[in-house]
């Protein structure tokens, strides 16, 4: 058997979780199914599979190799599609990563008309803030708000999102309205804290072509945005926010931008992928989508 072939026999025996099963779909000898996956594990130089008497299951090397088994197994499939007349629609599984709110308040709503135009995909969507490791999570895509500290991903920039000033009626109601950043002395902020370093975000503001910092008193510090909205709504303190994120606490009245001219710097948006030597089908078509999705509702 080709690598390709010792990869379907393989993933099959996961599926089914027995050698007789696996070679009853195959239409094979049970004997060449086990012989497969025997040969397959003297290729990787690893124990693939549990074998018991009453069932087969992945190891935990099987477990991320089964991963990456589907997806060379798409890739194969799909690459031969595109030859065939009238089947270039891309399909298989696809596993992306977009930050927590980005992807509940933005991607989410967004996937049926991207799930209706491309059927055959399968999307994986991961909504956190964590850093994944593309290749180690066997992820095919992420996106990143901010500066990269990746290396060796490919890279592609889908625009910057903007931040604002904002509080709520009733803080600017107790503590008055901030004209400029001399008055920030005067006013409480809730402050941010990276819940991967704990180190605090200063204020920041662009002037002149110049990027300017304040550390700023606050009573309350928070580790994420919904956290950090909440005390804003609740009268905490101003906020350094990306603007789509408030969008609808802004139209409410229930948050008002201040300093409008001293905002942050817009944080940069950038797609990665692991470093291949072509990207599938199916991530050219849904980076596109994102990218399209990301300037039309958040980007500048």
């Amino acid at each position: 058997m080709d690598r390709i072939d010792l990869f379907r026999v393989f993933t099959r025996v996961v599926d089914a979780g027995s050698f007789t099963r696996a070679a009853d779909s195959l239409g094979l000898p049970r004997s060449s199914v086990s012989a497969a996956v025997a040969e397959l594990e003297g290729r990787v130089g690893a124990r693939l599979l549990h074998r018991t008497t009453r069932k087969v299951a992945p190891t935990l090397d099987g477990a991320a190799f089964y991963e990456r088994c589907l997806r060379v197994i798409a890739d194969v499939e799909e690459t031969e599609r595109l030859f065939r007349q009238g089947d270039a629609k891309p399909s298989g599984k696809l596993r992306v990563d977009v930050p927590g709110r980005i992807g509940r308040l933005v991607v989410a709503p967004a996937l049926p008309a991207f799930l209706d135009e491309f059927p055959g995909i399968d999307l994986i969507l991961g909504a956190t803030d964590r850093a994944v490791d593309l290749v180690e999570e066997s992820v095919d895509c992420v996106l990143r708000v901010g500066p990269l500290t990746d290396s060796g991903l490919i890279a592609r920039t889908v625009g910057t999102l903007p931040l604002i000033n904002v509080a709520s009626p009733g803080y600017l109601a107790r503590h008055g309205l901030p004209a400029g950043p001399d008055d920030l002395a005067n006013h409480w902020a809730v402050n941010y804290a990276s819940p991967a370093s704990g180190r605090v975000e200063a204020w920041e503001w662009m002037e002149g072509g110049n990027l300017h910092t304040l550390p700023m008193r606050a009573r309350v510090t928070v580790n994420s945005a919904e956290a950090c909205i909440a005390c804003c709504l609740a009268g905490l303190g101003l906020v350094q926010i990306p603007a789509y994120d408030v969008r609808r606490h802004l139209e409410a009245g229930e948050l008002v931008e201040v300093m409008p001219d001293h905002r942050a710097e817009p944080l940069p948006m950038t797609l990665l992928y692991p470093h291949r030597r072509h990207l599938s089908h199916r991530v050219r078509v849904f980076a596109d989508w994102l990218e399209r999705l990301l300037r039309q509702q958040v980007a500048q």
